[in-house]
């Protein structure tokens, strides 16, 4: 079996900008969407499925550059001082900057995994969310790989197309597809908007939790 991916007519410039600028707003958007979940303590899972998070390998390495910036902005506002237009700039710059990393960490938090009634639904930070019914999945199961840096998101063969969310170079859930799907990927092609692949690998924090869940309903 040979796997194609879709193609569409290329983009105008105009078009890829707009595209471009309208993912800007969604994210920002998705930032604070981010923080107020994080607040309010609700994470976005559904009655009946469950979450699994994600975050571990990237947690404390947000933490560090979140507080290395939080600590940043004092110490830059204190050597500029003298000219304010520069050191409103620079505070205005400071705090956008801490507040989008704090808000992809609530990203990581409240948007995990989930496996449910519906199906298994895949996310990774502010804007991966692909959903995969039962129908589609013909197996799931826990295989522990670790990817060389900066390996393809979608690793393509003559009859295979597995697309890839690792954390740290790791994947610990491997998925395969009953037949070839099309899923929607953020940004522009060809590393984002309508894949066709044939399996997916994911970290999960839990595997064994995972797994668990998914016997209940698969």
């Amino acid at each position: 079996m040979t796997v194609v991916a879709t193609r569409r007519p290329a983009a105008s410039v105009w078009q890829r900008i707009g595209s471009l600028l309208q993912r800007a707003l969604l994210v920002e958007l998705k930032i604070y969407a981010n923080i107020g979940r994080f607040i309010a303590r609700r994470r976005a899972v559904p009655q009946g499925a469950a979450g699994f998070g994600y975050h571990k390998p990237v947690f404390t390495v947000l933490m560090i550059f979140i507080v290395l910036s939080a600590v940043e902005i004092p110490i830059i506002d204190l050597i500029v001082h003298r000219w304010p237009a520069v050191r409103v700039t620079f505070l205005v710059l400071g705090i956008w900057g801490v507040t989008w990393m704090f808000g992809l960490l609530c990203a990581y938090l409240m948007r995990p995994h989930l496996v449910g009634p519906d199906g298994i639904r895949v996310r990774q930070g502010l804007e991966t969310d692909l959903h995969l019914s039962w129908d589609d999945i013909a197996s799931v199961a826990r295989v522990t790989r670790v990817d060389e840096p900066k390996s393809p998101r979608i690793e393509a063969t003559d009859d295979a197309r597995v697309l890839v969310f690792r954390m740290q170079d790791e994947t610990d859930i491997e998925i395969e597809l009953e037949r070839p799907t099309v899923v929607r990927l953020p940004g522009l092609p060809p590393k984002g908007g309508d894949q066709v692949i044939t399996g997916l690998r994911l970290w999960v924090d839990d595997p064994g939790a995972f797994m668990d869940a998914v016997r209940r309903h698969l």
